[in-house]
């Protein structure tokens, strides 16, 4: 048995040129797994698909890959549901002067958790003992101010019950864990029975993919006109929406629309949450353009897709009620 263990970092991703989304494809890929395994996901879950509304970013670039080249994907977390207690004990807490007063204490943890995951990071650090030590000291923070249990959502439980359905496995596995959850995990799966993420080099699609996370995190610090020459050089559909994105934020809608018509007329199917945005900006723009009944026709087609991240149909929504005008509401 190998088992590749690959920290997830959510929507966290995003800010990590070198360990983005597409880099996760990329490490499992060179693994040649037999089967994916998503340890901190039920079959339930996986089933629903609900991971698209989690913002798990790296899932809309493995997945699609795993369907396609037919490697069997396998949710082991039977109790994934625990989940959320975490973050409604900090709720219930929030509630009361001594339960702020209690989260005060682990202010400090979610500091350096914060700092972890923002800072970019290569692959191999989550290998090292400094993040592994920042994530040990998180969990055992909290297990110390609040117990084990709903406060940690049950990660050390939970992982176990994985690991333990883990070491039935059988051949070349790679298995994606959520970076809070990946201690854990790797606690009880003995050195032999797992590989940890080494040195790699970035392939040309992680390359890309940088540029277009970077397009996505537009600030007026950037320079738009060298981010507009990256993107040409990109492949797919997202280029041209992010291009867009960048024409509209310098007030040109015009052109930002001239590469919705064209995006909106070609396949723009993935990743997954393109559509709904693509139709929802497309709408947008229509409406700025005095095209009332095109932007009509896009809001309904966000809301009639099989999903749409919740901003979009929020925007498609907001669109049907009332023309959208900028400086007014901008996705």
């Amino acid at each position: 048995m190998s088992v590749l263990v690959i920290p997830t970092l959510g929507p966290f991703h995003i800010l990590h040129p070198r360990y983005n989304g597409v880099t996760v494809a990329e490490l499992v890929k060179a693994h040649q797994p037999e089967k994916i395994v998503l340890a901190s996901y039920s079959p339930e879950e996986l089933a629903a698909q609900s991971w698209r509304d989690q913002n798990e970013i790296s899932f809309f670039h493995v997945l699609p890959w795993a369907e396609r080249a037919r490697v069997a994907v396998e949710a082991l977390d039977s109790q994934a549901h625990l989940k959320a207690e975490a973050e409604q004990f900090r709720e219930a807490l929030r509630q009361y002067p001594k339960g702020q007063q209690a989260l005060e204490q682990v202010q400090a943890l979610e500091e350096r958790l914060e700092w972890l995951l923002s800072t970019p990071r290569t692959p191999e650090e989550f290998a090292q003992e400094m993040v592994l030590e920042v994530l040990w000291a998180y969990h055992q923070g909290y297990v110390q101010a609040f117990g084990e249990g709903p406060a940690t959502g049950f990660r050390r439980q939970r992982m176990a019950e994985v690991a333990g359905r883990l070491r039935d496995s059988q051949g070349r596995v790679a298995v994606l864990v959520d970076v809070l959850e990946y201690p854990l995990l790797l606690e009880h799966l003995l050195p032999e029975q797992r590989l940890l993420l080494g040195p790699h080099t970035p392939t040309e699609p992680e390359r890309q993919r940088s540029v277009l996370d970077r397009a996505w995190q537009l600030n007026e610090s950037d320079d738009w006109a060298v981010l507009l020459q990256q993107l040409q050089e990109v492949e797919g559909p997202e280029a041209l929406y992010c291009a867009a994105q960048i024409y509209l934020a310098a007030g040109q809608a015009e052109d930002a629309y001239a590469l919705l018509e064209q995006l909106v007329h070609s396949d723009f199917q993935h990743p997954a949450y393109l559509p709904g945005y693509t139709l929802a900006r497309y709408g947008q723009l229509a409406d700025v353009l005095g095209q009332r009944d095109q932007a009509l026709r896009a809001y309904k087609a966000v809301l009639g897709l099989s999903w749409a991240p919740m901003e979009a149909r929020e925007i498609a929504l907001a669109g049907q009620k009332t023309p959208f005008r900028l400086g007014l509401t901008e996705a």
